[in-house]
């Protein structure tokens, strides 16, 4: 229950509203059970002529209660009782009848006001709560690793945050609901039935502890199923996720029948999973029922004893006995669903704390400093760095040293360890052994924020967001002008374009960009780095995917933004990277080659000579 233990934690902040709901059930279920009770005299009232008096007497004799119920609290009942027949049964028939008849209006009237109150302030719990989820576990999402995207299906993660969340909040809308009002009703109309007949209350209350055993038994079967439900809709939300993404490369190989399989085989295991956790959670209600049935008869048959043969029971009491004992049916079976629900939330529980107690590997130290502005050095100091699922370095004791305002590119093969040399400099993830300094002090040191507002990234594949030109451009930054966005698109080649769309600078991109070209895209992802207007910049392989009419223009756009800052290159084309200070050749996670540009192609056996005749073979 530890799990379930830490939902209810997320409901303290909200103990006020709580604490307002539980006394309007309270309320609600007193009113509940006083319409109810009202029945008697109304019935004795409508039937009995025999006990019909004068004004100021009353219509029936109250008979003292008789029960194994301690001397003390038996008085107490019977002094209401006593006091309530004093106060209904004085004056002729109509007054009577009209007095009890008031009073049923109001119990009605009460029970449907405080019943609303109970419902409105419950809800605003619970969406409080379920918000506070969504944004917790949103939040915690983005101080997580790169490592940790690496191993995790996107579609789960969004299931988690999604449907897992969703079968909280449901799980929480029954119990919530049921948890404070139908306890207090039990109860009340328990205190009726015993206040009516003891005896006949035993026989009914055989039902209790055989309804237990059926609900905690029917209950974890429910747990393991949903455990099972939420695992498989995780799988069929990743599935949706890669294929529409990836729908272009489904179409273009003919895929479509090989996916629709695929998807089909997660479908039917979901629906048979979902079928078998019907089928436990709804024995128990149908069980439960079964059982009151069975001991309601007894009740009537015993209960028609006391009434005809016996005679210690009058009729109106036994009518307001058994509707008592048929008001707590109800609540009842919902207690039964409540356990249900609860293990239902506990197992969506269990994957939604399992992302929220995932520590982030990379986060800030105790007390870290603070860095505004790269003034000095960057350093790899003897920096190796292998991935968690695999002990195969992929980069081997690298060492390189770059100078404030210094273009630095990176050949190699693929899989040289080029881009993860670059990714560890924003601290996407960090060095197994070895360190890298900035101004001389260690990167862990620095303020993670403070860190990676030093720097601009723009990568091969540009991640644009489903908003407006302008917003993409100026991510992450408040109240900038429309004139400061301009300027940078035109330093970024990207101006005529946007102003031909149709909406200029207010256009939609699409998700991912979908609306623009690769080219276009690019550019706007330069602007956006040229707004941010940071000390370093990170370029890896930001031609490779483009045209040539392409290239030139983004190539353009990379060399203004090179001006006046430390630039850091990956690159595909060898041609856009001759005026480099420093060519750094990567082969197997080591630095086999430095150099400029015509010293690097003197070596005849070098890669660097090898990759650049094979990009320029046609010339040579």
């Amino acid at each position: 229950m530890s799990t379930y233990k830490r939902i209810v934690r997320f409901f303290s902040a909200f103990w006020k509203h709580i604490s307002i709901a539980v006394v309007c059930s309270f309320l609600y279920s007193i009113l509940h059970g006083a319409s109810v009770y009202f029945a008697i005299p109304l019935l004795d009232t409508l039937f009995i002529k025999t006990g019909a008096s004068e004004k100021g007497t009353s219509i029936v004799t109250q008979e003292k209660t008789s029960s194994i119920i301690p001397d003390w609290i038996s008085n107490v009942v019977d002094g209401i009782k006593e006091s309530f027949h004093n106060f209904i049964f004085v004056g002729d028939t109509s007054e009577i009848l009209f007095r009890i008849c008031i009073l049923i209006v109001l119990a009605f009237l009460g029970k449907s006001i405080f019943g609303y109150l109970e419902s409105y302030y419950l809800a605003y719990v619970q969406q409080g709560v379920i918000k506070k989820f969504r944004d917790d576990t949103y939040k915690h999402l983005h101080k997580l690793p790169m490592s940790y995207f690496k191993n995790e299906r996107t579609g789960d993660l969004i299931s988690r945050i999604t449907n897992d969340v969703n079968v909280i909040q449901n799980s929480f809308s029954a119990v919530f609901k049921s948890i404070f009002r139908e306890p207090i009703t039990i109860i009340v109309f328990t205190a009726i039935a015993l206040s009516i007949s003891w005896k006949l209350f035993l026989i009914s209350s055989v039902i209790l502890p055989l309804s237990v055993g059926i609900i905690g038994f029917v209950g974890i079967r429910l747990r393991n199923q949903t455990r099972k439900l939420q695992h498989q809709i995780g799988n069929i939300t990743a599935v949706l996720q890669e294929t529409i993404a990836g729908v272009k490369i489904v179409k273009a190989f003919g895929m479509e029948n090989y996916e629709n399989a695929k998807f089909m085989n997660f479908t039917r295991r979901y629906s048979k999973t979902a079928l078998k956790k019907v089928r436990v959670q709804n024995i128990s209600s149908p069980m439960t029922e079964i059982l009151s049935v069975i001991v309601g008869v007894i009740i009537i048959y015993y209960g028609g004893i006391l009434v005809i043969i016996d005679q210690t029971l009058k009729a109106s009491e036994f009518m307001v006995f058994l509707l008592s004992i048929f008001q707590m049916i109800p609540p009842m079976k919902v207690m039964a669903t409540v356990n249900n629900r609860i293990q239902e939330s506990i197992a969506a529980g269990d994957r939604v704390f399992e992302l929220l107690d995932t520590e982030p590997s990379i986060k800030n130290i105790e007390n870290p400093k603070s860095i505004k502005s790269f003034e000095n050095k960057l350093r790899f100091e003897n920096v190796s760095f292998h991935y968690d699922d695999s002990p195969e370095l992929v980069l081997d004791d690298v060492s390189l040293e770059v100078n404030y305002g210094e273009i630095i590119a990176f050949v190699g093969s693929s899989g040289a360890g080029k881009t993860t040399l670059v990714d560890l400099i924003p601290r996407f993830y960090d060095p197994t052994s070895g360190r890298i300094t900035i101004n001389g002090i260690d990167t862990k040191d620095y303020d993670l924020n403070d860190l990676r507002e030093l720097m601009g990234i723009v990568t091969q594949e540009t991640i644009l967001f489903n908003e407006s030109v302008f917003n993409n451009i100026a991510y992450g930054l408040s109240d900038i002008p429309l004139e400061k966005v301009i300027k940078v698109a035109k330093v970024a080649n990207a101006h005529t374009f946007i102003e031909e769309m149709p909406n200029g600078y207010d256009t939609v991109v699409g998700e991912h960009g979908t609306k623009l070209s690769g080219g276009q895209r690019q550019r706007i992802s330069i602007a956006r780095a040229l707004l941010k207007n940071p000390p370093i910049m990170i370029f890896d392989e930001a031609t490779s995917a483009l045209d040539n009419e392409s290239e030139v223009l983004v190539q353009e756009a990379i060399e203004n933004l090179m001006k006046e800052r430390t630039t850091l290159v990956i690159a595909h084309r060898l041609s856009t990277i001759r005026n480099a200070d420093k060519i750094i050749v990567l082969d197997k996670g080591k630095i086999v080659q430095l150099g400029k540009h015509e010293q690097l192609l003197q070596d005849e056996q070098g890669i660097y000579k090898k990759l650049y005749e094979l990009q320029f073979r046609s010339n040579i």
